[in-house]
């Protein structure tokens, strides 16, 4: 990609000449003909400058996925905006920093959120039903298992289901504020045939569209095609930017979802398969959910560091992890529980479902599964985590962290 490194348009840029790559109607058709369609939507599209909910905007949004709903097509609207939408009945000027406010603010908003769906909806004769996530019940496969079957029965129910993380209780999720990824997740887990991403921004450009000569990028096959895109950052009320909705649309696509990315305003056009915004062509990977969730959606409650020799076997080879090949442990966890397996440098390479509680490990660093069977009885002659129970997980320069390969 020439030029210098570029930036993202706003709402207001549509007017920006040229768009580079047109993506071909049998992609964005895939948008237009999807009967289960993940819809997400970003904090400061739903609401005022003040905080408070903007009844208009809602308005406009819900004419446009309820004459989709009743055209038959199965929605799952992922909303930000709970914690937005309560600055105002709150008194509050500005999102509040420390935590304890921000999860007061969910409190009341998420309310006033579903309330405001509820009600323009019913215009269309559709009921709604809130499902709060947090990461935990991405991760846990018990709870996703019943988050995945909630899911479905709404839908076959004929409900739109409103979904947001938990922000009342959630602490890492509630400070980077990722929805995006959530909704990324939530169309992996019902099987959507495609997700729209909506925002503030019309779509992701190659500069500031602002100058002369900058043009939309109008679809991404690959991480190619992001060469040289300096990513944004975020709105006025959100905690997403740019960033995660790249890795969003990564996280889909990789799962064989198409994805667009364009602003609310637009999203009369980007449901009907019209050329706006950005689209990402989707993978022809599908993985397994749990893979995906332990790559996108877990987070490593350990480290175990692992000597050269094991990340060559576990990253180069893909064999499991032995107790031989570990040289550390840190955190507190439990046999079971996502932990990231770092090189000898500290970078976490891999992430995986360890079979053994953190106080045992240390007993068993450095030595052979013959030995441990041996020294303590033959339930140690197993590897600490299954090659099945494996991501590998790749430097990700574009999105400033890891991602994993599943």
């Amino acid at each position: 990609m020439a030029g210098a490194a570029g930036t993202v348009g706003t709402a207001g840029a549509t007017g920006a000449p040229g768009a580079r790559g047109t993506a071909g109607s049998a992609g964005r058709d895939r948008i237009r003909t999807a009967s289960r369609l993940v819809v997400k939507v970003g904090s400061s599209s739903l609401t005022t400058p003040q905080g408070m909910i903007d009844v208009d905007r809602v308005d406009a949004l819900v004419d446009v996925l309820g004459a989709r709903r009743q055209a038959g097509t199965q929605i799952v609207l992922v909303s930000s905006g709970a914690i937005a939408a309560g600055l105002g009945p709150l008194g509050l000027r500005a999102r509040p920093k420390d935590l304890a406010t921000q999860q007061a603010a969910a409190s009341v908003g998420q309310g006033v959120l579903v309330a405001r769906y509820t009600s323009s909806f019913a215009r269309y004769g559709l009921r709604v039903g809130q499902v709060l996530l947090t990461a935990d019940d991405m991760m846990r496969r018990s709870h996703h298992r019943n988050a995945q079957r909630t899911l479905a029965r709404l839908l076959e129910l004929g409900i739109v289901p409103v979904v947001n993380e938990n922000d009342t209780v959630a602490t890492d999720e509630i400070r980077f504020g990722d929805n995006d990824r959530l909704a990324a997740l939530v169309a992996h887990l019902i099987h959507a045939d495609a997700m729209v991403l909506l925002s503030d921004v019309d779509a992701l450009y190659d500069g500031d569209p602002r100058r002369e000569g900058t043009t939309r990028i109008a679809e991404v096959r690959g991480p190619g095609d992001l060469e040289g895109v300096e990513l944004g950052t975020s709105g006025r009320v959100g905690t997403g930017g740019m960033v995660t909705k790249v890795q969003a649309a990564r996280i889909a696509t990789g799962a064989g979802v198409p994805v667009v990315l364009t602003a609310a305003a637009h999203a009369a056009q980007a449901l009907a398969g019209a050329d706006v915004g950005t689209y990402f062509h989707p993978g022809g990977r599908h993985p397994g959910t749990r893979l995906l969730w332990l790559a996108h959606a877990a987070t490593g409650r350990g480290r175990l560091h692992l000597d050269a020799g094991a990340v060559e076997a576990v990253v180069g080879r893909r064999m499991s992890l032995l107790p031989a090949g570990v040289v550390n442990v840190e955190g507190d966890f439990a046999a079971g529980d996502p932990v990231d397996l770092c090189g000898p440098l500290g970078v976490p390479v891999a992430r995986g479902l360890v079979n053994y509680d953190a106080t045992e490990i240390p007993e068993l660093l450095g030595r052979s599964t013959r030995e441990l069977a041996s020294a303590l009885g033959p339930e140690y002659e197993r590897e600490l985590i299954h090659r099945d129970d494996i991501v590998i997980l790749e430097a990700d320069h574009q999105t400033n962290g890891a991602r994993g390969n599943v």
